[in-house]
C-alpha cells in the first residue's frame, strides 16, 4: 500500500509512469471511450478546507473510472466533533478503498495515513500541493514534450527553469521537490518575510532552486512563469498586510516578456486579476491555466488507479 501526502513520495520513473497514463485516459475521455478500471471502489473526500477544482476534478474523475464517493466535511462528520484523527482513520478506511484528505496541517494528513488501512491522498495542506503541481507538470509536457504518436517525453523536463512568483507557500514548496526529482530548476522571488523554507520543502540539493529579490530577474530566461493568490485560505487575517508586501510581485506583461517567447504561464486558481496576475496574461496567448485545470482530473485519475491497481501493462 503506499500513500501520496506530498511530491517526493514518489520517484522519477514513477512519475513518467503516471504522465503516461494521465495521457492515455485523458485520449479515452476525449474520445469519449468508457474506461472503469475503479468499478466498486470508494473514495472517501474529506474536506476542512473547501474546494471547487479539488473536489470537482477528484469526485467526477472517480464516477469516470466506474467508482463512487463519500464527500465528508468536519461539519457533517465527527471530525469537527473533536474525534482523534486516528480513530476517523480507523473507522474510515474499513469502509472505502481510498480516502482523499484537504486539510490544514501537514501532521494532520500524516497521522490519518499512520492509521490507514488504504491509501491517502493529499488534496493540499499549509505545507504541499503534490496533485496541483503533477497537474502543472503534465500540463507543460502536453505542450512541450508529447511526441507525434502521443507518447510522453519526460527529458522535455531538463535543464527547465520555472520562475515563481510570489508567496513562499505550499505550491512553492511542492515546486522545489519537483525540480529535484525530475531535473528542472525553480527561480523563486517571494517579498521579504514570505520566503520559502528549504527544510520545509525537504530538498537536499540547493542547486534546484535560485531565490531572488527581483521578480523581473527570476523571470528572466523562464520557460514557466507561475505563481498563485497572495493570501492562501487560512490566512486571511494577514490580507491587508500581504496586499501591501506583494504589491510588485503581480505577473504582468513585463515580466513575461522577460521570459522565453515561448514561456507559459500557470496559476492553481482562483486567481484575483489585478493582485497576482494581470488580466492580460491570465487571459492572453501563453497562458494554460484552463488545461492546467481540466489536467488536475486527469492526472488525479491514473494517480487513483496507480495506488489501487498498481502498474497496467
Amino acid at each position: 500500500m503506499r500513500h501520496y501526502l506530498q511530491f517526493k513520495d514518489f520517484r522519477a520513473e514513477e512519475y513518467a509512469y503516471l504522465f503516461e497514463r494521465a495521457a492515455i485516459i485523458k485520449k479515452r475521455f476525449k474520445n469519449y471511450e468508457k474506461y472503469q478500471p475503479l468499478a466498486d471502489r470508494t473514495l472517501a473526500m474529506i474536506f476542512e478546507k473547501a474546494s471547487t477544482r479539488t473536489r470537482v476534478s477528484f469526485e467526477a474523475g472517480m464516477y469516470q473510472m466506474g467508482g463512487s464517493v463519500v464527500h465528508l466535511t468536519t461539519g457533517d462528520s465527527q471530525l469537527g466533533r473533536a474525534e482523534p484523527i486516528e480513530d476517523s482513520a480507523r473507522v474510515i478506511s474499513r469502509m472505502v478503498d481510498i480516502v482523499m484528505i484537504r486539510t490544514f496541517e501537514q501532521s494532520k494528513i500524516e497521522r490519518f495515513a499512520a492509521h490507514s488501512r488504504v491509501p491517502v491522498i493529499n488534496g493540499l495542506t499549509n505545507e504541499y500541493h503534490p496533485c496541483q503541481i503533477l497537474a502543472d507538470l503534465f500540463t507543460f509536457i502536453e505542450q512541450r514534450g508529447m511526441d507525434r504518436r502521443g507518447a510522453v517525453d519526460m527529458d522535455c523536463l531538463k535543464g527547465r527553469v520555472v520562475a515563481w512568483v510570489g508567496d513562499g507557500n505550499n505550491m512553492a514548496n511542492t515546486w522545489l521537490q519537483a525540480a529535484e526529482i525530475l531535473g528542472f530548476t525553480v527561480h523563486v522571488s517571494t517579498p521579504s518575510g514570505y520566503e520559502i523554507d528549504p527544510q520545509v520543502a525537504g530538498v537536499k540539493n540547493a542547486d534546484c532552486y535560485k531565490v531572488f529579490k527581483d521578480p523581473l530577474d527570476a523571470c528572466r530566461g523562464a520557460d514557466l512563469v507561475t505563481t498563485d493568490v497572495w493570501t492562501s485560505m487560512g490566512y486571511e487575517a494577514e490580507n491587508e498586510a500581504r496586499r501591501a508586501a506583494f504589491a510588485d510581485w503581480c505577473v504582468d506583461a513585463e515580466m513575461m516578456a522577460l521570459a522565453k517567447p515561448d514561456a507559459l504561464f500557470m496559476h492553481c486558481l482562483p486567481a484575483h486579476r489585478g493582485e497576482e496576475v494581470s488580466a492580460e496574461v491570465i487571459d492572453g496567448p501563453q497562458s494554460v491555466v484552463w488545461d492546467e485545470a481540466e489536467n488536475r482530473m486527469h492526472v488525479q485519475k491514473a494517480l487513483m488507479e496507480y495506488l489501487l491497481i498498481g502498474r497496467i501493462g
